[in-house]
């Protein structure tokens, strides 16, 4: 019952409503951080993905846990579709590297199709005016591993190459990670709709 009570605790305390406060037509703070795609690490840089085209910047709370992992798996099904819209796209939670070189590789999950960035001392959450709530002793993912990190809220920012917020898509008003994933789609398809007018 403890364990049933835990979860219930911290699944609500990871789906309250998002509090941030970056707006759109702001410049997006830029970050160079460890990141992992399809199990390797490497340096990601906002900046250098850019110069490549518009890019989804989505924040999450944590690998291996109910919403995220649909969101993951959302954003790996629909990569083409980001792709054909010269997006790209970019999740970043506390999670250490370890735990996303495993997350990144997972044809569950990101499939190899996403770079995933550790902030493991919150900074890049913090950078975009995002809340981060403490982890909660003893929740565990959903491979029964413990999640000893803090928990970003859930928001995305679609940021186009001259380093401003488009669109902003935060977790209120009923958008689920799933449909999250397809409004940040609309934004970027819409970018490029109005880049070829």
């Amino acid at each position: 019952m403890k364990r049933f009570l835990l979860t219930v605790a911290v699944s609500g305390a990871i789906a309250l409503p998002a509090m941030a406060s970056l707006d759109e037509g702001v410049p997006a703070p830029a970050f160079t951080a460890q990141a992992s795609l399809a199990g390797k690490e490497f340096t990601y840089s906002l900046k250098d993905s850019l110069k490549k085209g518009p890019v989804v910047v989505y924040f999450y709370p944590s690998a291996y846990t109910g919403g995220c992992n649909l969101q993951a798996h959302t954003f790996a099904v629909n990569m083409e579709k980001f792709n054909a819209a010269g997006a790209t796209v970019v999740g970043v939670s506390l999670d250490s590297i370890q735990r996303l070189n495993e997350f990144s590789a997972d044809p569950e999950y990101c499939a190899g199709k996403l770079p995933v960035v550790s902030d493991a001392d919150g900074k890049i959450a913090a950078s975009y005016n995002l809340k981060v709530r403490d982890t909660v002793a003893g929740f565990k993912d959903t491979k029964g591993k413990e999640i000893g990190h803090g928990f970003a809220e859930r928001t995305t920012f679609v940021v186009t190459p001259d380093g401003k917020v488009v669109s902003k898509i935060e977790t209120t008003n009923g958008v689920t990670p799933a449909t999250n994933v397809e409004k940040a789609l609309e934004a970027v398809q819409q970018i490029a709709t109005k880049k070829k007018s």
